[in-house]
């Protein structure tokens, strides 16, 4: 049995993954969350209590990280500041989170010999072309264009230097957009969902030509865990299911599968560097360490996510009308 410590853990992937970790092994986990509004204690509810304890905390904290660290055999970093267009509005805790707070962890990995895995986005690699036949791999090079990006691309580039320079036992992954059960309505698939269920056009940004990998949070977990069992030191790994849709290809499968008139959103006019593509190539941790993803079919994992927002509204409702206030102070 392991002991684990999350950071991130009562945010959207990170819940996702203790839960995950919870039913498919008998690993124990410490959960340590800031608790900002994007991390929901109720994200955990109803996990064992001998096996899942939560830790409220800043990750950037040294002293509860190295105490923490102590009692640990592995550490999934998941906590970051993730929304790009809260990192428009305000980069600076994107900075102390994702930069600071590696640093802190990588520090503490490195002082108690700890197993350590980083959790990354497939934006730092910038976007695509629309007609690219092309897809991000594990050498793709660096091109983020957001301060949320490159703030994960600047710790992605902490967690190699460290291993390399002081032989932190590390590996990092590279996800594509992630969908499922506990993601903050902020998000796009979760606003448009919860703006139907409320009565409210769903929202989209310019011509929704944009493009994004789509992958199930659960196969997300699954390869996290394939990674932090089977992956090789120093070694990255790309996250993906082959799921590329354009947004309003999945506002229109969204208001199909919820009963409602394929076309009945608005178009609103489109965020600052909004990248165009995203593609994934899993190539690499499909062959080298033999996983697959469950969830091949998005329409019946976003049926599956709607019916958990409609069943969980007390979970979603209390930052609902804040995230709407805020987006309609900016026409969005």
């Amino acid at each position: 049995m392991a002991r684990l410590l999350v950071t991130g853990g009562a945010g959207f992937i990170g819940s996702n993954f203790v839960h995950h970790v919870v039913e498919h092994t008998d690993h124990t986990v410490t959960v340590l969350d800031k608790l900002t509004y994007a991390g929901n204690e109720s994200s955990l509810a109803g996990l064992p209590e001998d096996r899942v304890r939560l830790v409220k905390g800043d990750i950037a904290d040294a002293d509860l990280v190295d105490t923490l660290f102590a009692d640990t055999d592995a550490v999934v970093h998941y906590a970051a500041e993730s929304h790009n267009d809260n990192s428009l509005n305000d980069p600076r805790p994107f900075l102390d989170t994702n930069i600071v707070g590696t640093y802190t962890l990588l520090e503490a990995a490195r002082k108690h010999g700890t197993r350590f895995h980083h959790i990354s986005t497939d934006e730092v690699y910038g976007d695509l072309e629309l007609d690219d036949p092309a897809r991000f791999t594990e050498n793709t090079p660096y091109n983020p264009s957001s301060p949320y990006s490159s703030t994960k691309a600047g710790s992605d580039l902490l967690v190699r230097a460290w291993v390399r320079s002081f032989g932190v036992q590390a590996t990092i992954s590279n996800c594509s957009n992630n969908y499922g059960p506990y993601q903050h309505v902020e998000k796009f698939i979760p606003r448009q969902i919860t703006n139907v269920i409320r009565g409210i056009r769903p929202k989209l940004y310019g011509a929704g030509e944009n493009v994004r990998d789509w992958i199930h949070a659960d196969d997300h977990s699954s390869a996290v865990l394939t990674i932090l069992d089977k992956g090789q030191i120093g070694e990255t790994y790309l996250i993906g299911a082959d799921g590329e849709k354009d947004n309003k290809t999945v506002v229109e499968l969204i208001l199909t599968l919820m009963g409602e008139s394929p076309d009945a959103y608005d178009h609103v006019t489109d965020r600052p560097g909004h990248d165009m593509r995203y593609a994934i190539d899993s190539t690499k941790l499909r062959t080298e360490l033999g996983w697959a993803p469950q969830y091949r079919d998005f329409d019946a994992g976003l049926a599956a996510t709607i019916d958990w927002y409609k069943a969980n509204e007390a979970w979603w409702a209390p930052a609902k009308d804040g995230v709407e206030a805020f987006y309609a102070s900016k026409g969005q």
